[in-house]
């Protein structure tokens, strides 16, 4: 059960700081590009000690990106370029920024993959259109990732079930709610087979909604793995 702590960071100095704090505690760290101000792409990459994920979240997301798409998806192609282990792209991005973006991969002959993810801050979808997001998803060569508000408790057992689907395709998937209702399928997730967690440094850090520290998430892990 991997942990993946994101870097809150406003500049590239402050993250290459918390990555050096982030470290200890995390198997993935993920570096949200989009909230750093004339980031250093590979300034970043070269310090890292971990394995990373690369987000450029868009705004109709949750991201703070400012510029075009053709831009955003620029930072995640020099990502690619710098060997980046993941880059994070919204499946709902423009078909031919996706295609580049793949053929970047194929060219570099990295190993890097991709997390093709769609996330909804306002609530959950049905299971049946759940269910066609995640087939949208898959169409693409890489990981998969649904995050959606929980309104309802019922909306995590919805989202969860998308991980047993995704294991029928043969597909790695992360899936969870967002939210304080969302926190049971935040520690549900792993267990069930999400390919990793997202959990905060400590409290305030938060990268979304309902996010629980690292220390709670193996704490609470840790009981549920040896119950």
């Amino acid at each position: 059960m991997k942990i993946c702590i994101p870097v809150p960071a406003r500049s590239t100095a402050a993250a290459l700081k918390l990555m050096e704090e982030i470290y200890p505690r995390a198997d993935i760290l993920e570096l949200r590009i989009d909230r750093i101000r004339n980031v250093n792409v590979p300034k970043l990459l070269a310090a890292r000690k971990k394995a990373v994920i690369v987000t450029n979240r868009r705004g109709d997301e949750g991201g703070d990106f400012r510029g075009t798409e053709e831009e955003r998806v620029g930072l995640l192609k020099k990502a690619v370029q710098f060997g980046a282990e993941y880059v994070d792209i919204e499946v709902r991005t423009d078909r031919q920024l996706i295609s580049e973006l793949l053929a970047d991969i194929r060219k570099q002959g990295s190993f890097t993959q991709a997390i093709f993810s769609w996330h909804d801050f306002s609530g959950t979808p049905d299971q049946g259109e759940l269910n066609k997001i995640l087939r949208k998803c898959v169409l693409h060569d890489g990981i998969v990732k649904i995050a959606t508000m929980a309104n309802e408790m019922e909306d995590n057992l919805k989202v969860l079930n998308l991980i047993a689907e995704a294991k029928k395709m043969n597909r790695e998937i992360i899936a969870f709610c967002m939210g304080e209702k969302g926190r049971l399928s935040r520690i549900a997730a792993p267990v069930l087979g999400s390919y990793l967690s997202y959990a905060s440094l400590e409290k305030g850090a938060e990268s979304a909604p309902g996010q629980l520290t690292a220390a709670e998430m193996k704490r609470i892990l840790k009981v549920l793995v040896h119950a």
